[in-house]
């Protein structure tokens, strides 16, 4: 994946999981908006530890978005490419990704 097409990707997720945590669970929607809208990307190795990531917040009740891409340029539809996670609090997420590296 190219570096443009990443980060579009990692802004859907971003984007899209802002949105449903705004419907979702306002209060930490409005504490992220009023902190200054922290964004953290990170990686994984494989998609299997992306999903894995995924199962540990869904554990631990911290929202997620999943992003498949719809296949119209680089990669193939359906694609799973990144994850968004939360907003939320910084200490819940960290539980789960502070051990990952930076991209």
């Amino acid at each position: 994946m190219g570096k443009g097409k990443l980060a579009a990707q990692a802004a859907h997720a971003a984007v899209s999981a802002a949105e449903r945590v705004r419907r979702s669970r306002s209060e930490w929607y409005q504490e992220w908006v009023a902190a200054g809208q922290a964004k953290v990307v990170v990686k994984v190795d494989s998609l299997e530890d992306l999903l894995d990531v995924k199962a540990r917040c869904d554990a631990e009740s911290l929202p997620t978005y999943l992003v498949e891409d719809r296949g119209l340029t680089q990669i193939p539809e359906g694609t799973i490419t990144c994850l968004g996670i939360g907003p939320a609090p910084s200490q819940k997420i960290d539980k789960i990704t502070g051990s990952l590296k930076l991209l």
